[in-house]
C-alpha cells in the first residue's frame, strides 16, 4: 500500500501533459507550400494575377479571376483563387493552404469535386475536414464575388 500511492500519483503526473497536448497551429509563410493549381478547362482562358492583385474586372471573353476570402482554420489559413469562364467554373488555385501532408492530398481532390460540381457543394476529403471546411468557405465566398451575384 505504502507503493501504490505515489506509484498513481506519478501516473497521473506523467499523464497531465498527454491530456493538454494540443498540436501547434502556426505556419510561417516560408513554411507555406507553393500553391496548387487545375488546368483550365477552356481554351483562351487569362493567366491568373498575383495573389495581392485585385480581381480584375470581367474581359471581353467573359474570363474572370476571383480571389476568396482568407479563411483561419485549426491547421492554418485556406485561401482559393477562381477563374470563371463565361459563368463556368475552369480552374481554381490554392493561393494559401495548410503545410500538411493531408491538406496536399486533400485539395487536388477537392479541385476536382468542384470543377465537376460547378460550385462549392461538395463533400468533405476523409482526413482533411477542417482544410476541407476552409476551402468551401474561401470557394464560396469567391463565387459570391463574381459579377452579376
Amino acid at each position: 500500500m505504502k507503493r501504490a500511492l505515489p506509484a498513481l500519483v506519478l501516473s497521473v503526473a506523467a499523464l497531465i501533459p498527454v491530456w493538454r497536448y494540443t498540436p501547434s497551429t502556426g505556419a510561417s509563410a516560408a513554411a507555406e507550400p507553393p500553391p496548387l493549381s487545375s488546368p483550365a478547362e477552356a481554351p483562351g482562358s487569362t493567366a491568373a494575377p498575383s495573389p495581392g492583385s485585385p480581381t480584375p474586372p470581367a474581359a471581353s471573353s467573359g474570363t474572370q479571376v476571383i480571389a476568396g476570402s482568407t479563411v483561419p482554420t485549426e491547421k492554418g489559413a485556406v485561401q482559393v483563387e477562381v477563374t470563371l469562364t463565361a459563368g463556368r467554373i475552369t480552374s481554381i488555385r490554392a493561393l494559401k493552404a495548410p503545410p500538411h501532408p493531408q491538406t496536399t492530398s486533400a485539395l487536388p481532390k477537392l479541385i476536382e469535386s468542384t470543377l465537376d460540381a460547378q460550385s462549392a457543394d461538395i463533400d468533405a476529403v476523409t482526413g482533411a475536414t477542417i482544410t476541407s471546411d476552409g476551402y468551401k468557405e474561401s470557394l464560396q465566398a469567391a463565387l459570391d464575388r463574381k459579377s452579376g451575384a
